[in-house]
């Protein structure tokens, strides 16, 4: 039997573009990230979540601290994990961990075969996406996990778009 790959080669069709990706980076801009910005958007995405019966667990984190995190019904220890993986993602390289995969996979390859990171402490899945300030850079991450990657990706899209109003 053989073995699936950690990181799925989606059909182009079903998935969006590089480029579609780093537009989504472009528009999702803060003028400023505050701690009470971090309480609004996770509290966007639980009740988001509750409306949906998602079970996910949600983290907020700007220069290295912790500033929002809930685990709704369904979610699991092991979210948490998936949540620190794919954040490191975000704050190595400064883009979505979804975007990341996506670069590798355009190349032919897969993250964990070409990154040289420790799949263990590194994960370029969907659900984190930076938190950038204008004129300022990134300056953390919100993630989601708990649903499929893609998913995780699109529900944090989603929410950031309604919270900037986009």
């Amino acid at each position: 039997m053989q073995h699936p790959q950690i990181t799925p080669r989606f059909a182009p069709e079903i998935t969006p573009s590089v480029e579609e990706l780093e537009k989504q980076e472009r528009l999702l801009v803060f003028r400023q990230f505050t701690c009470d910005d971090a309480w609004a958007l996770g509290s966007l995405l639980v009740e988001m979540a509750r409306e949906r019966q998602a079970p996910v667990a949600v983290d907020i984190h700007r220069a290295g601290q912790q500033l929002f995190h809930a685990a709704l019904p369904g979610s699991a220890p092991d979210n948490d994990a998936w949540i620190a993986r794919k954040r490191r993602v975000v704050e190595r390289y400064g883009s979505a961990s979804y975007l990341v995969g996506a670069r590798f996979r355009a190349k032919g390859t897969t993250f964990e075969e070409s990154s040289r990171l420790d799949p263990d402490e590194y994960a370029a899945h969907g659900g984190s996406f930076p938190i950038t300030v204008e004129n300022v850079g990134v300056i953390g991450a919100v993630t989601v996990s708990g649903l499929p990657q893609l998913e995780d990706h699109r529900f944090v899209v989603e929410a950031l778009e309604a919270f900037l109003k986009l």
